[in-house]
């Protein structure tokens, strides 16, 4: 991997992480109620779930690029249709809601799973991917372990990064330099930002939900989907031409 194509890799990923995902929101919400201090073991939980669903995702297409060539030809073309469907979705409902209302939304699900039973709070129950902060400060470990909930509980991630990540990959070339650079490009931007929720979560949410700005962030990332899928296209259409 080339380090232009790595900087094109991590701009992209880095945009693309400034939406307001599980994730983010996750990190919004508990910054917000629990302090930057508690919700550091909340994001040590989103970085273990999220490198296990990274890790499974490279280690599938190495077995496919070498057992199985043809195939990763088809994941390029099945990535590519649904990177262009994640595309015109972003687009399409770039201005549903605000990152305010949705966290406010969240948090009142999750808070009615801990519903008094005996004068003692019961287990809360999951509602979301991105189960918001509950009025109850939980323990360090329920803080971290709901982080690693929260990025497993999220199945679309591993077709997004199949879908996204063979762009990036010279497979021709030795891989696993290549694995080890998405992956830290890829922690960098989302920790990044996981950070930025979290400190500033407030001061952010009230930024984005000035008049379109979160619209216009969604459609950006639209718009990054779909150049990388006309790309992957094309990278498909290459290899039946030569």
């Amino acid at each position: 991997m080339s380090w232009h194509l790595f900087a094109v890799f991590f701009a992209s990923t880095f945009f693309i992480s400034a939406t307001p995902g599980p994730n983010m929101l996750l990190a919004f919400q508990y910054g917000m109620n629990y302090g930057v201090k508690r919700t550091l073991w909340t994001l040590a939980g989103l970085s273990l779930g999220l490198f296990a669903l990274l890790l499974s995702t490279l280690l599938g297409l190495d077995v496919i690029s070498r057992q199985s060539p043809w195939l990763l030809t088809i994941i390029k073309a099945v990535g590519a249709a649904y990177l262009i469907y994640l595309g015109i979705s972003s687009w399409r409902n770039a201005g549903d809601g605000s990152l305010m209302s949705d966290a406010k939304e969240l948090s009142a699900e999750v808070a009615a799973d801990y519903a008094a039973t005996d004068g003692a709070p019961s287990k809360p129950q999951p509602r979301s991917l991105s189960s918001a902060a509950t009025k109850i400060a939980p323990s360090n470990t329920t803080l971290f372990r709901t982080g690693v909930w929260v990025s497993l509980s999220n199945p679309k991630a591993i077709l997004f990064f199949a879908a996204f990540f063979p762009k990036f990959i010279n497979f021709s070339a030795p891989l696993w330099p290549q694995y080890v650079l998405l992956t830290i490009g890829l922690f960098l931007s989302e920790t990044i930002w996981q950070i930025v929720y979290t400190l500033g979560g407030k001061k952010l949410a009230s930024w984005l939900d000035v008049g379109n700005r979160l619209a216009w962030l969604n459609r950006g990332c639209g718009v990054i989907f779909i150049i990388i899928a006309a790309a992957l296209l094309a990278e498909v259409l290459n290899s039946f031409i030569a």
